[in-house]
C-alpha cells in the first residue's frame, strides 16, 4: 500500500482541508487504524493548512514545480510507521518529519527522521542515487540557523524548522540542493518497489506477532532468495508427510545469506502452527543468539501488554521460551528415554554445522555420542514421517567439539540411511560458503540424496550493499590478495571497508557514519589478549541482550565501544557498522598465515590443524558481522614490548592493503 494522500504540489494547495483529511481518513481505515484519535485529525489539519500556505510561497519561486508531487502519510514497513510528509521536487526527496506544537527538536525526534531517510536510500528503488533531506519540523521550536550544503552522502545534513521559517528554509534547501535533473514521476515513486533487509532481531519480531518474514525481507531478482529457499523446503516436508518418508534438508548459504531468518520462517510457518502433532520447533545451540532474541520479544511485549494482568503476561512468557528452543535441552529430554517420542515431527537445527562431536558430548553432557547422531536417533522413532532441517554455515566452526559437516556426513551414511538427503549442489563439491567442505567425503551409494539449488542462499542479505563480501573475506582468509584486491573494487563499491593503526580514529569513524537507529560495536577474536593495552579486554563478561538492545545513552550497550564482542557473543548476529579489532593470534609469515595462542606471558605457535582452523573461522565470523561497512583496526605494537612486536602488527595491516583495503 502506498501513501494515504497523493497529489500534484500545484493541486494539493488548492484543495480543502476537509478534502484531503477525509481521504487520509479513509486510507487510515483501510490499512486497519479504525480508531482515528481527534488528536490525529487535528494534527493533519494544522500540517495541511501550514503546509499549503508554505507550498504556494515555494512553488512560485520555481518555474518547473508543476510537475513537483507531494505523498503524506507513506508507511515504512520495517519501521511499522508512516513518513508525515514527503515532497518530491526534482532529484530531491524531502522528508519532513511532523511535530504538532512541540517545541524542541529531540534527539529520539531526529533519530526516527534518520532511520525514515535512510531506509529510503537503502531500500526503495525509485529514491537511489537520490538527494534524500530530513526535515523535522517542530512547529513552536526557536529558529536554528541551518548549514544548508550539498553533502557527498546521498541523505544530507538535518534541516531544523518550526511554523514561521518553514517557507524560507524549504526554499534556501531546494535551490542549494536542486541538481536540475529530470523530474521523478511523484506517483512512479510512490509506486516504487520497497523491500527491506530485516535484521534478525526483527525478523523474529516479525514472525512472533503472526506475520511471514517474507514480508519483509528484501527480494534479490537475480539470486535464490529465502522465498524459493522456503517454498522448497515447505514442499519437500509436504512430500515427506504425504508418502510417510524421512527426510533431512540442509540449507547452505554465504554468511549472512539468511538461514537463521529462513529456518524462523519454516518453523512458525502456519502451516506448520495448525497442530500439535504436525508443529515444527526451531532449535540453536547458540546461546547469545537465544538471549538476545528472547529478550527482544520480551521487552516487545512489556509495551504491549503493559495493562494487562499477571497470567496473560505469564502466559506470553512461556510462548517467547518457546519460540526458539536450546538444542541441547531438547536432546536431554529425549534421548536417554528411548520410549519418548517427540511431539514434533519438524526441527530446524540452526548453526548445524556446530553440533557437537561425540567426544565434546561426553566431556560437557556424558552423552557419548555426537549430536547429529542424537538428533537422527530421537527423531527417527516417528513411525511415519520426520524431517529435520539443518542450516549450515561454512566456515563458522569456532569451538573446540564442534563436529562440522563431515559428521552428519558420517551418521547419514553408516546409521540413518533410511533418511533421504535434499542438499545444494553447493554441499556436495564445498565452496567458500560451505568452507570448502562437503557432507560427505565420498558419494555414498546407499543413501538417496537429491539436489536441489533452492537450498542454497547465494546472496547475503546483512550485507546487502557488498553481495561479494563473503567470497573477499574467503579470499583474505586463504591467502589470495590478488583475488580479493579485484573483488573489493568491483564488488564491494557501495560498503564501506577501511583500516587504521588508531584505535580513537576507528571509533570516530564509526561515531560519523551511523547514524539514526542504526547500530554500531567493537568486536575482537576471544584470543586476542594483547588488544587491552589499548584499553580492550576479550575476557570480560557481558550480557549480550543489553549489548546489543541498549539505547546510545547506555553505557553496557555496545554503542559505547567500550567493551568488544568475541566471536562466540556475535555469531548468529549482526550490526550495522563494526570496528574489527585485530591482534596476533593471526598474523602473517612468509606470505601465509601463521597461527598464535597467548599463554602467560607469550604467543605460542598453534600447530593442531584443528585449531588452526577454529582462529581462521573466528576472523571468518568477525569480518561479516556488519550490514554497512567496517573499520579494521590494527595496533601499532610496541618496541618495548616484546608481546606486541610492532612489524608482526606491520605485515597483517600491509596485507590487508594489499587485499584492497583503504587506510583511513
Amino acid at each position: 500500500m502506498g501513501a494515504f494522500y497523493i497529489n500534484a504540489i500545484s493541486q494539493f494547495i488548492n484543495e480543502t482541508v476537509d478534502s484531503i483529511t477525509g481521504k487520509l481518513t479513509r486510507a487510515s481505515g483501510k490499512a486497519g487504524f479504525y480508531q482515528q484519535m481527534h488528536s490525529q485529525t487535528a494534527s493533519w489539519e494544522e500540517e495541511i493548512s501550514l503546509l499549503q500556505d508554505v507550498l504556494t510561497q515555494v512553488i512560485s519561486a520555481f518555474v518547473d514545480a508543476t510537475s513537483w508531487g507531494i505523498l503524506l502519510e507513506y508507511p515504512i514497513a520495517r519501521r511499522s510507521k508512516r513518513i508525515d510528509v514527503v515532497l518530491i521536487c526534482n532529484e530531491i526527496i524531502v522528508v519532513i518529519e511532523f511535530k504538532a506544537g512541540r517545541n524542541e527538536y529531540t534527539v529520539a525526534d531526529q533519530e526516527q527522521l534518520l532511520d525514515y531517510c535512510l531506509d529510503l536510500r537503502d531500500f526503495h528503488f525509485q529514491s537511489r542515487g537520490r538527494t534524500i533531506v530530513p526535515l523535522l519540523l517542530a512547529t513552536n521550536a526557536k529558529d536554528i540557523e541551518n548549514a544548508i550544503f550539498k553533502s557527498e552522502h546521498l541523505v544530507q545534513s538535518m534541516i531544523f524548522a518550526n511554523s514561521s521559517n518553514l517557507a524560507p528554509t524549504l526554499l534556501a534547501t531546494i535551490k542549494t540542493l536542486d541538481g536540475k535533473c529530470k523530474t521523478q514521476d511523484f506517483e512512479e515513486w510512490d509506486r516504487s518497489n520497497y523491500s527491506p533487509t530485516p535484521t534478525i532481531i526483527e525478523a523474529a519480531q516479525t514472525l512472533y506477532s503472526g506475520k511471514s518474514v517474507i514480508e519483509i525481507s528484501r527480494s534479490h531478482a537475480e539470486a535464490t532468495n529465502l522465498t524459493k529457499t522456503t517454498t522448497a523446503v515447505i514442499n519437500a516436508i509436504k512430500h515427506a508427510k504425504g508418502n510417510n518418508k524421512k527426510i533431512i534438508c540442509f540449507i547452505t548459504g554465504v554468511p549472512g545469506a539468511g538461514k537463521t531468518l529462513a529456518g524462523l520462517d519454516i518453523a512458525h510457518h502456519s502451516e506448520f502452527q495448525t497442530s500439535e502433532n504436525a508443529s515444527a520447533t526451531f532449535l540453536s545451540g547458540n546461546g547469545p543468539l537465544i538471549k538476545v532474541l528472547r529478550e527482544a520479544l520480551k521487552r516487545d511485549s512489556t509495551k504491549r501488554l503493559k495493562q494487562e494482568d499477571k497470567s496473560v503476561k505469564a502466559r506470553e512468557q512461556e510462548r517467547i521460551i518457546a519460540f526458539i528452543e536450546n538444542v541441547h535441552r531438547f536432546i536431554d529430554a529425549y534421548f536417554f528415554d528411548k520410549s519418548k517420542i517427540p511431539n514434533t515431527q519438524i526441527v530446524i537445527f540452526d548453526e548445524a554445522q556446530r553440533a557437537w562431536n561425540a567426544e565434546h558430548s561426553l566431556r560437557k553432557f556424558n552423552r557419548n555420542h555426537s549430536e547429529p547422531e542424537m538428533m537422527f536417533e530421537v527423531m527417527n522413532r516417528h513411525e511415519d514421517w520426520a524431517v529435520i532441517v539443518a542450516l549450515v554455515g561454512g566456515g563458522q566452526e569456532i569451538n573446540t567439539g564442534e563436529a562440522g559437516l563431515p559428521e552428519w556426513g558420517r551418521v547419514i551414511a553408516q546409521r540413518f540411511n533410511n533418511w533421504t538427503a535434499y542438499i545444494s549442489p553447493e554441499l556436495k563439491v564445498g565452496d567458500h560458503s560451505t568452507g570448502n567442505l562437503t557432507l560427505f567425503e565420498q558419494q555414498p551409494s546407499n543413501v538417496n540424496i537429491i539436489e536441489a539449488p533452492e537450498l542454497h542462499l547465494s546472496v547475503s542479505i546483512r550485507s546487502y550493499k557488498a553481495e561479494g563480501l563473503s567470497r573477499w573475506v574467503n579470499q583474505v582468509l586463504t591467502n589470495n590478495p590478488i583475488a580479493a584486491s579485484d573483488t573489493y573494487k568491483t564488488d564491494l563499491i557501495d560498503y564501506n571497508i577501511i583500516i587504521t593503526r588508531d584505535l580513537n580514529k576507528a571509533k570516530q569513524w564509526l561515531k560519523d557514519n551511523c547514524l539514526g537507529s542504526r547500530r554500531m560495536g567493537l568486536v575482537a577474536s576471544s584470543g586476542a589478549r594483547r588488544l587491552r593495552p589499548y584499553g580492550l579486554e576479550v575476557r570480560t563478561e557481558f550480557e549480550e541482550p543489553e549489548w546489543f538492545l541498549n539505547p546510545r545513552d547506555d553505557i553496557r550497550s555496545s554503542y559505547y565501544l567500550e567493551i568488544p564482542a568475541t566471536e562466540f557473543g556475535v555469531q548468529g548476529l549482526e550490526l550495522d557498522w563494526t570496528g574489527v579489532c585485530w591482534d596476533g593470534d593471526l598474523r602473517r609469515q612468509k606470505g601465509v598465515w601463521e597461527f598464535k595462542s597467548f599463554k602467560g606471558s607469550k604467543w605460542l605457535s598453534v600447530s593442531k590443524k584443528e585449531n588452526q582452523t577454529y582462529i581462521i573461522n573466528k576472523y571468518r565470523v568477525l569480518l561479516t558481522r556488519a550490514r554497512e561497512g567496517m573499520v579494521i583496526f590494527v595496533p601499532q605494537g610496541d618496541n618495548e614490548d616484546p608481546t606486541r612486536n610492532p612489524q608482526v602488527y606491520n605485515d597483517i595491516a600491509n596485507y590487508l592493503v594489499e587485499c584492497g583495503v583503504k587506510e583511513l
